[in-house]
């Protein structure tokens, strides 16, 4: 790592902290309250199979992800690859998309964690308790990467321990041990099950999917800030990614076992946090007996969106830092305090956070959706360029005379794997707006809300290569030095 770099962020970030960021930034709502509607919709096996595809394109992206980042870890991650290996245009696009849509989903985290508290607090306007967390969330990151690290290991802790609750109390359930007598296979066989809705449901739950398993990439942004990079990187990769297929796969199981998929709670749940009453943890917890089901529940729903949006302040904050060392956002933002934490772009990236909450209060908050919905193909399109930068990356090596003995991570599968998690990324990219297409007429609306991201990403790497007038990298000629590449 460079000079500049050491003087700036610093390596503070411990092995057991890794570990949580990762699984922080992937277990959320996504599996707490979305489940229930996945398994609704596919039924078991649908989500089963769903969930299991885009885990394995997830298994490439991250070794791919590793790979890279062990070898050359920058707090500008991706960004700084797509720029090294691809073309400096797409380093661009990729981290002013990256940025816009974390600091966007801290916005949309704002709005949940008001709505989970109305479950306790109805009667207290949303904003105060926005305004609150968006306190403690600054807060947080404006002490240090490792308050950050810490905040996020409890805050993943709670979610992970409640899972393995979840997971033994489902299993003595099967088992007849507790809540009563054991439904058997009954539920895998019920109706339409394990396979309801066709096809068209399984491509569907290949978005929630996928939505649910974003964050884990927040390993490759934090390389930059970790000690010993070489040795925690992969160590949380490797673990984390078993760590997190396990807990969903086996919250499909243990759901598609103990409640069938045309339960009505479960078909009429929506996703939304405000849904936490029919969450299929809840409902399986309260026919376990466990008292207050839905209080504690709503609690560990609490922590996730505070975990997602500490995580999301802390990545759009260093992907800014990152931009500007590379001479692709304004000077100002690389300056760091004694701490090591880029202040101005946590400051501009707060502000960012707390306009796009104020638009969700607005009117009939229209521009907040569009906003989301701006952000919501901004991840497909960071592991997309994972994948191509991978790709670019492993040709550079070996062009310059490179021995992969070198590395001291290796993903699996080269070429196929990062050319796999391509293909399933463009399937998941072309498939946001199927809905709109399958009614009698087609929904034009409906296709520009899921497609807006795309336009955006294009908009600024045709933009950026028009103005610096660059090109594609040629391998033999490659940047592969452990620094931020180039300013254009």
């Amino acid at each position: 790592m460079s000079e500049k770099q050491e003087e700036g962020l610093k390596r503070s970030l411990k092995a057991r902290h890794m570990n949580m960021i990762a699984i922080g930034g992937a277990i959320g709502t996504g599996l707490f309250v979305a489940l229930g509607g996945s398994l609704s919709e596919a039924g078991p096996g649908g989500a089963l199979l769903a969930y299991g595809v885009i885990g394995i394109m997830v298994y490439f992206l991250m070794t791919s992800l590793g790979e890279m980042a062990t070898f050359m870890p920058v707090s500008g991650a991706f960004e700084t690859y797509a720029t090294k290996f691809v073309d400096p245009a797409f380093g661009f696009a990729l981290g002013w998309n990256y940025w816009y849509n974390w600091a966007i989903t801290v916005a949309a985290e704002l709005v949940a964690g008001a709505l989970v508290m109305k479950f306790w607090f109805p009667d207290t306007p949303s904003v105060i308790w926005s305004g609150l967390f968006l306190a403690l969330l600054f807060g947080l990151n404006f002490v240090s990467a490792k308050m950050y690290g810490e905040s996020e290991f409890w805050f993943a802790g709670i979610k992970v321990v409640t899972i393995i609750i979840f997971l033994i109390v489902g299993l003595l359930m099967i088992v007849g041990i507790i809540g009563g007598h054991s439904t058997g296979f009954s539920n895998w066989t019920v109706g339409d099950a394990p396979f309801a809705g066709g096809i068209m449901a399984i491509i569907n739950i290949f978005m929630i999917a996928g939505f649910s398993f974003q964050g884990t990439e927040l390993v490759g942004v934090a390389a930059g800030e970790t000690e010993n990079p070489e040795e925690n990187v992969p160590k949380a990769i490797k673990t984390v990614f078993w760590r997190i297929l396990i807990f969903y796969i086996g919250a499909i199981i243990i759901v598609g076992f103990v409640l069938p998929y045309n339960d009505p709670n479960l078909l009429h749940a929506s996703g939304e946090v405000t849904d936490i009453a029919i969450s299929p943890f809840t409902l399986i917890f309260e026919r376990a007996g466990i008292a207050a089901a839905a209080s504690i529940m709503n609690a560990v729903i609490l922590t996730s969106v505070l975990s997602c949006g500490n995580s999301g302040m802390y990545a759009s904050t260093r992907m800014l830092y990152a931009m500007a060392v590379e001479g692709k956002a304004p000077k100002i933002f690389k300056s760091v305090n004694k701490a090591g934490v880029p202040i101005p772009a946590l400051l501009l990236t707060t502000a960012i956070a707390a306009l796009c909450f104020l638009t969700s209060m607005a009117g009939s908050g229209t521009v907040y959706i569009w906003l989301v919905n701006a952000s919501g193909l901004a991840g497909f399109i960071a592991w997309l360029g994972i994948a191509i930068s991978h790709y670019n990356f492993r040709k550079a090596f070996l062009a310059q005379g490179h021995s992969l003995d070198e590395l001291k991570f290796k993903a699996k599968w080269y070429p196929l794997g990062p050319i796999l998690a391509m293909l399933l990324c463009l399937v998941v990219i072309a498939g946001q707006g199927m809905s709109a297409f399958s009614g009698e007429t087609i929904d034009w609306l409906g296709i520009l809300v899921a497609y807006i991201g795309i336009p955006l990403f294009l908009a600024l790497y045709l933009g950026y290569k028009i103005v610096k007038k660059t090109k594609k990298v040629n391998p033999a000629e490659a940047d592969m030095s452990k620094d931020y590449a180039k300013a254009e």
